[in-house]
C-alpha cells in the first residue's frame, strides 16, 4: 500500500498546510510549475518526490525532472506531465502518450483547475491537484491525497484552503 500526496503549480511557495496534509503519506508526486529547486528540496527532504517539470521551470529543474514520467506505483501504472489537457481534451502529445502507455492514472497540472475525472474512452482516472501556490487565477489553494494498493486507486481526499489574494 501506499499513500500518495499530489500537487502541482507550487511556484514557488509552499503553504504550511502541505506538511501537514502530506504527513502519513509515503511519497509526494509534483505535476510541474514547482518554481525553483529549493522548493523541490523542501518536498524532497520531507518525504520521497516524484516530479516533472512545468513550463514556468528554470533549466535547474528540468536538468532534474523529466517531462514526463511514465512508471508504476504497486499494479497501477502512472503516467504524469504538467500540460495535459483533460479527458474529451487532452493536449496532442498528451494524448499520444496515453495512447502508447495504456496508463490507469494520468497526472496532470498547469490549468489551476482541480479536476478528477474517469475517462472510459482510455479506461482511466484523470487526476489535476488544481493549484498549491499563490500565484495565478485560483481563488483556492488544493492538493490530493489518495492510496494506491494492488491495483486500486482509493481514498481519495482534496485539501481545498482559501486563497488570500492580496
Amino acid at each position: 500500500m501506499l499513500r500518495i500526496g499530489l500537487l502541482s503549480d507550487t511556484h514557488s511557495y509552499l503553504h504550511p498546510k502541505i506538511f501537514e496534509f502530506f504527513h502519513d503519506c509515503d511519497e509526494i508526486w509534483h505535476a510541474g510549475d514547482i518554481g525553483n529547486m529549493e522548493i523541490a528540496e523542501q518536498l524532497s527532504s520531507f518525504k520521497t518526490l516524484r516530479a516533472v517539470f512545468g513550463n514556468i521551470d528554470g533549466h535547474d529543474i528540468r536538468m532534474v525532472y523529466p517531462k514526463e514520467m511514465n512508471f508504476y506505483a504497486e499494479k497501477v501504472k502512472v503516467l504524469m506531465t504538467h500540460i495535459g489537457g483533460y479527458p474529451g481534451r487532452y493536449e496532442k502529445s498528451a494524448l499520444q502518450l496515453i495512447i502508447k502507455e495504456k496508463p490507469a492514472l494520468f497526472l496532470t497540472g498547469h490549468s489551476h483547475i482541480l479536476k478528477v475525472m474517469y475517462d472510459k474512452k482510455h479506461r482511466l482516472l484523470f487526476i489535476n491537484p488544481g493549484a498549491a501556490g499563490k500565484y495565478g487565477f485560483h481563488k483556492s489553494i488544493t492538493m490530493a491525497r489518495f492510496v494506491i494498493e494492488g491495483d486500486l486507486i482509493k481514498d481519495l481526499e482534496i485539501l481545498d484552503i482559501p486563497r488570500d489574494l492580496t
